[in-house]
């Protein structure tokens, strides 16, 4: 009897929790926002007019469109497609911060807390080329899918590799930052072909065409960029005649995995091929360095000239 009122004050406790703030961390924001709501497009359909409701005051919210509405953890079980016990862990996650930091946020200071695109261009700057090649990606191979993004966070400039989304927002990636810009979408890359490669990170995707040759000859790609679009995948892969996945190898993706199968016959896990390891980056990153021999391994503890970066990738003079 008291393991039960525990679990029912720990739901009570996060229905407290902000759903801005836990749609944020799933990669949905506002295209509307005022004191009292917020309007979002809805994270279970495709949709280019917002029709989905936040109320701050009720912290309820309500999907016009859908015609359902209710709190953050039906929000999170219906997005996520996990239980409640799941949703529970993602709230957790940042329930310290929030417990200590309930104070509204201005509006100036709103703005300054989102990322502002300021400019795209070829990938070429040096720490970007580095840390590509940190993760045993090749230039040529990430300059057929990423670019060079210049944005604006928090008054402050940065620069990352980017990969941009079918709605036009970026997955923002360098040695020290994981971020996105808004709208974020699933990235759905078209080469004619009638076969399909379905991942859940750019990285995964970068490591594939790195290890395999003239794949874009074969397949069209899906970067899901979140697993929290599972629906949007599923969209998408029913107009192919077959679906290869490389998706991660831990709980939420073998979920994912698992969900995606059993809408199409014509899909098939890949991951066997990173079996004992993550993801397929990490697979392609142990495998390299297993190529390189211990020889050549050493020569990285050999003393080496130290650079200093600043987080946005910028060059700093060492102390």
């Amino acid at each position: 009897m008291k393991r039960k009122r525990t679990i029912n004050l720990t739901c009570e406790r996060a229905r407290a929790f902000p759903i801005e703030k836990a749609l944020a961390k799933l990669g949905h924001f506002p295209t509307k926002s005022t004191k009292k709501e917020a309007w979002f497009l809805s994270p279970f359909r495709s949709e280019t007019q917002a029709s989905f409701k936040v109320s701050k005051k009720l912290n309820r919210w309500y999907d016009h469109g859908a015609g359902k509405g209710g709190n953050i953890i039906d929000l999170i079980c219906l997005i996520t497609k996990g239980t409640v016990k799941d949703a529970l862990k993602i709230i957790e996650q940042d329930w310290t911060s929030f417990s200590f930091q309930q104070q509204q946020i201005s509006k100036r200071e709103e703005n300054e807390s989102r990322i502002t695109i300021t400019k795209i261009k070829e990938l070429n700057h040096f720490a970007l080329k580095g840390y590509l090649k940190s993760r045993n990606i090749s230039i040529t191979t990430a300059r057929k899918l990423v670019k060079q993004v210049h944005y604006d966070f928090k008054g402050k400039s940065y620069f990352a590799v980017g990969l941009k989304n079918k709605s036009g927002g970026w997955e923002l990636r360098n040695k020290y930052v994981k971020n996105s810009s808004s709208p974020k979408d699933i990235t759905h890359i078209k080469n004619g072909h009638t076969k399909l490669i379905i991942t859940e990170g750019m990285f995964d995707l970068l490591s594939i065409l790195d290890s395999t040759e003239k794949l874009e000859s074969e397949y069209d790609f899906l970067v899901l960029n979140s697993t929290a679009f599972l629906q949007k995948g599923i969209k998408t892969m029913d107009s192919y005649i077959s679906v290869e996945l490389y998706l991660d190898n831990d709980t939420n993706g073998k979920r994912t995995t698992q969900k995606l199968i059993m809408h199409s016959k014509s899909s098939e896990d890949k991951s066997m091929r990173y079996k004992g390891f993550k993801d397929m980056n990490e697979w392609l990153m142990y495998s390299a360095k297993k190529r390189l021999g211990q020889g050549a391994q050493d020569v990285f503890l050999l003393p080496q000239k130290q650079t200093c970066f600043t987080p946005g990738g910028r060059k700093e003079k060492m102390k």
